[in-house]
């Protein structure tokens, strides 16, 4: 697998999955807001591994009741691309909790723009004029859509006719970032960054372009967001063999305190591949 759908990015996902719509009357905000906090500010990974699950049916429960919602969509879109992504050991049942969350993402971008509901099977330029239709109103969707859709791609990555996606989920990701640079703090960046860093230069890959991409995740998150730091290193430090630039970002991440409001587990996984990544350096360089 590719490794790389960025967790951050999913920072609101339980919020829009059961603080809105439906959910909202039966728990109410504060509660869904506390519940939120709760999983984003965990520095246990594992307790959040043990309980998502059950969070992914009260979403489907949820989505079932308001199939409409493009909300409920796209925050189930999000939740189960990060435990797909991010936490299923399984392969095989990755692949089906990222189809999902990329049912969801699409039926959430087709609501909230109805154009959107034909573009399957559209040419790259034909899509790209599509895209540049959306408005700053459909970022949330937009995002959920991309990330949704990238998450499947990584957990068919051994599949090359999901590689040759990537070039639309990028084109996804680019509009977004001209609707709102700010979105997810910068992270979208940090995704164009991995994309642009994909491929070595020999084979049109683009490492000035993913170097500043990351540069501005970083300056936008305030440096707070770690997972930018360890990306940055992974993508386009050992693909330009800067042992220098690797082994600083890595040192940075291991330096850094976890908890960060909205970012702490995620920071926590952050320093985990940041630690095994430090210990190859030697023998990568």
């Amino acid at each position: 697998m590719f490794h790389w759908l960025r967790p951050a990015g999913l920072s609101l996902c339980v919020i829009a999955a059961l603080g809105c719509g439906g959910c909202a009357a039966l728990v109410g905000n504060r509660a869904a807001n506390t519940l939120s906090a709760a999983i984003l500010n965990q520095d246990d990974p594992v307790v959040i591994e043990q309980g998502l699950p059950a969070y992914l049916l009260i979403a489907d429960g949820f989505i079932a009741q308001e199939p409409d919602s493009a909300g409920l969509l796209a925050g189930g879109a999000q939740l189960f691309a990060l435990y797909g992504s991010r936490f299923e050991p399984d392969e095989e049942h990755a692949v089906v909790l990222t189809e999902k969350a990329r049912r969801y993402g699409a039926r959430a971008l087709c609501l909230d723009h109805e154009p959107a509901c034909t573009w399957s099977g559209l040419s790259f330029d034909d899509f790209v004029a599509a895209l540049a239709e959306l408005r700053p109103r459909h970022a949330e969707s937009l995002y959920a859509y991309a990330v949704s859709w990238l998450s499947h791609l990584e957990a068919t990555s051994s599949d090359w006719t999901a590689v040759a996606e990537l070039p639309w989920v990028q084109a996804a990701m680019e509009r977004l970032l001209v609707l709102d640079e700010d979105y997810d703090n910068g992270g979208v960046h940090t995704y164009l960054g991995i994309l642009n860093a994909l491929r070595p230069p020999a084979l049109g890959g683009l490492p000035d372009v993913a170097k500043a991409h990351f540069e501005r995740s970083i300056e936008l998150s305030g440096g707070q967001d770690l997972s930018a730091k360890v990306e940055y290193a992974r993508r386009y430090a050992r693909m330009m063999f800067d042992q220098e630039l690797h082994d600083r970002l890595l040192g940075e991440v291991l330096a850094a305190p976890v908890a960060s409001p909205g970012r702490t587990l995620f920071n926590v996984l952050a320093k985990r591949e940041a630690e095994v990544l430090l210990e190859t350096s030697t023998e990568y360089f």
